[in-house]
């Protein structure tokens, strides 16, 4: 997609009327018959059912491990795991119909011959302020959940007796509400003026205002949302790291298949997972948060001309279909990360090694014996 190109902000002032005028002149242009309009759906519907898709078989596979496992520990982490890929795929429902008729409505007038500007980002409707709401809230709750998931395993991995005295399912359900209140007071903050939802260019998804008109409550919420979800981020890399290192110890310690060995076995199984959870979330989210934070910045300094909006309103629109993406990958590292699927692989790839040790071998005995008969073939003669 092209962005969208609004009017050089820095320099002299101009007055309310003028500038008003300046950006319904550039809108117009956007809606000239050369420009360019924005592309078929069939991208976001593509993304929209693969996300349903995915997340409906991972939640699948996460019910009947939770009907399966009674431990305590693992109990409390896939209830954790099957809320969080419970609010992507509610998170793809919601957000996803909502930018998919946005699509569908601009891609008919296109067709239509009568391309129109399909909201105003100084006027945004009902319809663009829940969308914004939705796409904060189903943000943030991803990263929360993911943060107090590392939480939970490094307490379960470090402390064992503290962790079972203290996360009881009651408690677990608890802090999953907090959770999901947390994000939604978060993303409801605009309802009390602190902050403003805005469309974004192509118009077809809204967030919080960085480009155009950015007052110093839009900075202040954008400096809120990227800090609560980095933070997260970095809570979530120390937990695994101080778990990784744990269980590495413990490995070590071990001699033997043993209980022990076995419930290690459960939390490497976990903390994997939690790893790939990280790792997916930081590539996903860091390209949006990064950029927004910035364009809100040089928005609200008077910074960004008409090259720099271009350029970071590219950026932006790469950063939400990476973090739309986040969604999507989330629920195969549940898919692809657990023991059945890592001890098949392994015994595949062990298998192909074997056979590659013994065509080598094999090959290397053929290569010797060959050469043995021609040594012995030219003793005789």
């Amino acid at each position: 997609m092209l962005a969208i190109q609004h009017f050089n902000s820095s320099g002299a002032t101009v007055p309310s009327n003028d500038m008003a005028m300046l950006h319904k002149l550039e809108m117009k242009g956007l809606a000239a018959p050369n420009a360019t309009a924005p592309r078929s759906p069939t991208s976001a519907s593509l993304n929209m059912t693969l996300g349903i898709l995915f997340n409906m078989v991972a939640l699948i596979i996460l019910v009947k491990a939770y009907n399966r496992f009674r431990r305590r520990s693992k109990a409390t982490f896939l209830l954790f795991a099957s809320s969080l890929v419970a609010t992507d795929l509610a998170g793809h429902i919601i957000s996803g119909s909502l930018v998919l008729s946005r699509y569908s409505a601009s891609t008919s007038s296109s067709n239509n011959g009568t391309f129109c500007f399909q909201g105003d980002p100084d006027n945004p409707d009902p319809s663009c302020q829940f969308l914004g709401g939705c796409m904060v809230f189903f943000g943030l709750c991803p990263l929360f959940l993911g943060c107090a998931m590392a939480a939970e395993r490094c307490l379960g991995i470090t402390m064992p007796l503290l962790h079972a005295r203290l996360l009881t399912t009651a408690r677990t359900k608890m802090a999953l509400a907090v959770i999901w209140f947390l994000a939604l007071f978060v993303a409801l903050l605009p309802v009390f003026h602190l902050g403003d939802y805005t469309y974004q260019y192509p118009w077809t998804w809204c967030f919080i205002r960085v480009m155009h008109g950015t007052k110093a409550t839009d900075l202040a919420y954008m400096i809120l949302f990227s800090s609560l979800a980095l933070s997260s981020l970095a809570v979530a890399f120390v937990c695994n790291t101080v778990s990784g290192i744990t269980l590495v110890k413990a490995r070590l310690r071990t001699r033997g298949p043993s209980q022990r060995f076995s419930v290690r076995s459960h939390d490497t199984e976990m903390v994997v997972q939690l790893v790939g959870i990280m790792v997916t979330s930081c590539i996903c989210w860091s390209p949006l948060l990064v950029f927004g934070l910035i364009s809100a910045t040089l928005s609200y300094t008077g910074s960004l001309d008409t090259d720099k909006t271009t350029q970071y309103s590219k950026l932006m629109v790469t950063g939400v279909r990476m973090a739309t993406w986040n969604q999507i990958l989330d629920p195969w590292v549940y898919i692809l990360l657990r023991r059945a699927v890592l001890r098949r692989i392994y015994r595949i790839t062990k298998k192909q090694a074997s056979f590659k040790g013994r065509a080598l071998r094999s090959s290397r005995w053929e290569t010797s014996s060959l050469s043995n008969s021609v040594k012995n073939s030219v003793k005789k003669i």
